[in-house]
């Protein structure tokens, strides 16, 4: 157990920064350490600079008891990692050392994240010659020696409409015996952007930071803002946002199960599916007057309302949309070829999945269930009893399966909002965030947990903006379910994930 308490928060609330716990380092590891081994997860974990030092600051999600609990401590120039420990601290401590050159001690594997110079000058946790080019994906790769080994090396460009990304597989034939995947060719420094915010570009900054998760990142945003400025949302609002949410969701789930079927062939339901995927797409332009979502989260509310005749559109579109979607998954389980082809394929075990922190579909499909809109629901999911679909399958099928099972719930979710839309403004005035405080924002995005940490400065501007995406803790489980696979199931595998490379490289 801890030597001290730290500091719990709610989901979408703030509280002044002096009551976050400075402890020593050691402490502060320690917790860190005990508390993931006993059920807690990082769900983001960064540095604040400060006049000489470098603050740490962890805040951990204890799904149980729905608290986020928050500490701090000091670092010096390196410190010993968590990373054995704690291999889900393994990103976010690779994150340190580039972004602030504070060197984790015994991490099994330091390199860089998105490739680029350390915010603090002279503080390169790899020796690099300040004026010396940083490249994406130069580094010092992952090796194995034998005269039956090859590697094969995919990316960063790719052939189609597809995000930038390196992949290195390490192979004896086919089969692979590691993936390293490499990202960072996207990073444009969005966080750095958003200090001494929030202003008028704020809320394009988060609306375009994964393109495919628009709404998702600006209701985390919005929920942050609002808690620091202790904004109440009105009712109406946040059941416009809930569909708005929903709707994306059905649409890349809907995408994501077109794209599975079609890697193995199955013409009819990936026609079928990408179709439906824009009948979703559309729902949301009618709802809000754009494709992705954008313009549609403000905070204190909506940019947007809507009036009977066009809830009645949206419902009849929605029960077309979910008829179609009905017999394009069912044709799909029905293929024998189909499902023998994703079962068994890119298996992550429950314990793997804790282990690395997985979040979202690719931590449901292994028994985990991790699920903001149960254990942390603000908004229009407070009160909801909302029970995360789980399999502890840990394959192709179950991440298939999850989207399937999450549809469907989805559908009827915004069945029950339209019904039940309560009367009065979608937009409630929102105040400037409060002084020095710090607040904490979560949202189930359809990829999976989203986690933005706002602090602000004496003036109420932000000192720092904290994002993690859900892709940040799942990239490592996408390689990890390649291990032993063949080579062949990498595109299957990667299209259950179906992870964002823009959303990690920020």
């Amino acid at each position: 157990m801890p030597s001290f308490s730290p500091l719990a928060l709610r989901n979408a609330s703030a509280t002044r920064r002096r009551d976050v716990p400075d402890v020593t380092l050691a402490e502060w590891r320690a917790w860190i350490v005990a508390s993931v081994r006993t059920g807690c997860r990082i769900a983001s974990l960064f540095g604040m600079p400060e006049a000489d030092h470098v603050r740490l600051i962890a805040v951990l999600a204890d799904d149980s008891q729905g608290k986020l609990l928050v500490a701090s401590t000091v670092a010096g120039s390196s410190y010993p990692a968590l990373t054995p420990e704690c291999p889900q601290a393994h990103g976010f401590e690779r994150e340190l050392a580039e972004q602030w050159g504070i060197v984790p001690l015994g991490h099994p594997w330091l390199k860089p994240v998105r490739f680029h110079h350390s915010y603090r000058p002279g503080s390169d946790a790899w020796n690099r010659p300040a004026d010396s080019p940083v490249m994406p994906g130069v580094t010092n790769h992952f090796q194995a020696h034998g005269d039956e080994l090859h590697e094969v090396a995919v990316g960063p460009v790719h052939a189609g409409i597809i995000e930038p990304g390196h992949f290195r597989f390490l192979c004896h034939g086919e089969l692979v015996l590691h993936l390293e995947i490499m990202l960072g060719y996207q990073h444009r420094g969005v966080e750095r952007h958003l200090l001494g915010g929030p202003d008028a570009r704020t809320i394009h900054y988060l609306e375009t930071l994964a393109g495919d998760t628009s709404i998702g990142h600006a209701l985390a945003y919005a929920q942050a803002r609002e808690a620091l400025a202790q904004c109440p949302v009105p009712l109406r609002a946040q059941a416009l946002r809930g569909i708005a949410l929903e709707l994306e969701r059905l649409a890349n789930h809907t995408g994501d199960l077109g794209a599975l079927a079609n890697d193995v062939a199955f013409l009819p339901t990936a026609s079928f599916c990408g179709r439906i995927r824009g009948d979703f797409l559309n729902m949301t332009a009618l709802f809000c007057g754009n494709r992705f979502g954008r313009g549609t989260i403000l905070p204190g509310g909506t940019g947007f309302d809507a009036d009977p005749a066009l809830l009645s559109d949206l419902s009849a579109r929605l029960d077309a949309a979910a008829a179609d979607l009905a017999s394009a998954s069912d044709l799909l389980w029905r293929s024998s070829s189909v499902v023998d082809r994703f079962e068994h394929t890119g298996v992550v075990p429950r314990a793997l999945c804790d282990e690395l922190g997985l979040v979202g579909v690719a931590a449901r499909a292994s028994g985990a269930p991790v699920d903001v809109r149960s254990w942390f629901a603000s908004g229009c999911y407070t009160g909801l009893h909302v029970l995360a679909a789980t399999s502890e399958r840990g394959d192709v099928f179950a991440r298939a399966q999850i989207r399937v099972l999450e549809n469907h719930w989805s559908i009827d979710f915004i069945r029950a909002q339209i019904a039940a839309l309560a009367e009065g403004p979608s937009l409630a005035p929102c105040a400037e965030p409060a002084p020095d405080s710090l607040a904490v924002s979560l949202v189930e995005g359809w990829r999976g947990e989203i986690c933005h940490v706002a602090l602000t400065d004496p003036h109420g501007r932000f000192a720092l903006y904290k994002i993690v995406d859900p892709s940040f803790h799942n990239w490592m489980g996408l390689a990890l379910a390649l291990r032993n696979a063949q080579i062949s199931d990498f595109p299957l595998c990667n299209k259950s994930f179906n992870l964002s490379y823009c959303g990690h490289d920020l």
